[in-house]
């Protein structure tokens, strides 16, 4: 039931309802736009007081909108870190960056432009300003890398774009964000950001490059919230999506294909990978994509002890399923089969074959994702836990270890755990091995509905 009105929802107009939530929430946008390598992302992380947005000397560094949050003299609000914008240019990259900076500054309140002091007004600043000077969105002129007093005199130059006083500041060592901060501030006017929630639950997709990860979220949400080609690592910022349909809310962290480090060529890239493991320490769920074409392979495996590690739940979703010439059950079955097998001896997870390319249950990807979610917050009262539980030991008792007898005479699940954990107490808990305690998971998942979540079984002296 719930996934046809999924489907009924979709042609209504994902896109709609995702911009109708985000009107709704109030929260003023403030979005980063300029040619490469002038320090947005510095500016960015210096805002926003974290290090979200890669820096790197690398001209074309940051390629996909970052979401960060600002909040000064009691005020808050949404800032928006763009890719460079390079206009007219053939790149493949650069194409893709200018088209997610005309979407962050048709969805802004006000627009920083950002300017480098030392290059002065080239050519191309002159071609951006004139797009800006069109659009109907305040902007704030900002000439950045003013890192000593000698330098101040530098920005009278950027007058000329016609977009007002130039403010000059060093993003890199905070001088001047202040007064910039305050001048945001009364641009934007005095609407109040509501509070962020901190405890909204935090779905990672992740997987090797080029599974399909950017495109599935892009599918999820309507439109093209970040960068899809077919080049391997086009994404290189773990990026968050607030998504409030259906009565759900959580956040989809898109992240950097994460390759074997024999592989990672590029400093870039492997602060890349890094981010992305970062953000599967921080999940709750973790959505593990496979491509189809090519089965589950070493990296995946790798990727799949990262989540275990860290103990989020999870999801596997063979993407690119309308690639396969064979879709028959018998295959899918094989498919499985293969994975469990390979994720052994954790097998309690759901497995989904999809598309994002033609949609092909995306949203039962979401609906999945969410009932694990709701799995890992599930608890067991004790009374019905030793219910069904003691029997179970009762019949198959752990095997005595050197004439002694191991008997455990109450269980129960331990409060405010991350996952589900539960304590039996025995008599000789050091003779318990580890193959007694998989039985004893086995039996707990058997009787209680806690699939793709892991769970802790301790057992403590009584």
């Amino acid at each position: 039931m719930l996934y046809n009105k999924f489907i009924k929802f979709s042609q209504i107009g994902v896109e709609y309802i995702f911009r109708h939530y985000e009107r709704t929430k109030n929260i003023m946008k403030l979005g980063i736009v300029g040619l490469p390598n002038v320090g947005k992302s510095t500016l960015f992380n210096r805002l926003t007081e974290t290090r979200h947005a890669i820096v790197s000397e690398e001209a074309g560094t940051t390629r996909d909108r970052q979401y960060g949050k600002v909040v000064w003299n009691g005020k808050e609000f949404s800032i928006v870190d763009t890719g460079g914008w390079v206009v007219n240019s053939d790149d493949v990259f650069e194409h893709e960056i200018r088209k997610q900076v005309e979407i962050a500054t048709a969805e802004s309140d006000v627009i920083l432009f950002v300017v480098d002091v030392n290059n002065g007004i080239t050519d191309l600043d002159m071609e951006v300003a004139n797009i800006l000077r069109r659009a109907k969105t305040p902007v704030i002129l900002v000439a950045n890398k003013v890192d000593d007093n000698n330098k101040d005199y530098l920005s009278a130059e950027f007058y000329r774009f016609g977009l007002g006083e130039p403010h000059s500041i060093s993003a890199a060592t905070g001088s001047g964000t202040g007064d910039l901060l305050d001048v945001i501030l009364n641009t934007l006017g005095n609407n109040d950001a509501e509070e962020a929630e901190d405890d909204i639950p935090r779905f990672a997709v992740v997987g090797r490059p080029n599974v399909g990860k950017s495109s599935i979220i892009n599918a999820f949400i309507g439109e093209d919230r970040n960068i899809v080609t077919n080049i391997a690592g086009t994404t290189r910022d773990a990026v968050s999506t607030r998504y409030n349909k259906f009565g759900f809310d959580f956040y989809l962290v898109d992240t950097a294909g994460i390759r074997k480090k024999n592989k990672i060529t590029e400093d870039l890239e492997y602060y890349s990978v890094l981010r992305s493991i970062r953000a599967i320490e921080q999940a709750d769920v973790s959505i593990l994509m496979i491509d189809a074409t090519q089965g589950i392979g070493t990296q995946d495996m790798n990727i799949f002890q990262v989540i275990q590690k860290n103990s989020t739940g999870l999801v596997v979703v063979v993407n690119k399923w309308d690639l396969v010439e064979d879709k028959s059950r018998e295959v899918q079955k094989h498919f499985e089969d293969a994975i469990r097998e390979r994720m052994s001896p954790f097998t309690d997870f759901p497995i989904i074959f999809a598309s994002a390319l033609t949609k092909q249950r995306i949203f039962k990807v979401l609906e999945t994702a969410k009932d694990v979610f709701i799995n890992r917050r599930s608890r067991v009262s004790t009374a019905k836990l030793n219910d069904v539980m003691l029997p179970i030991i009762a019949e198959t008792p752990p095997p005595a270890l050197k004439g002694k007898y191991i008997k455990i005479k109450y269980c129960t699940q331990l409060p405010n755990t991350r996952v589900p954990s539960f304590a039996f107490f025995a008599n000789l808990p050091q003779y318990v091995k580890e193959p007694y305690r998989r039985f004893l998971e086995n039996r707990i998942r058997e009787n209680w509905n806690l699939c793709g979540t892991p769970i802790n079984v301790y057992i403590r002296q009584k």
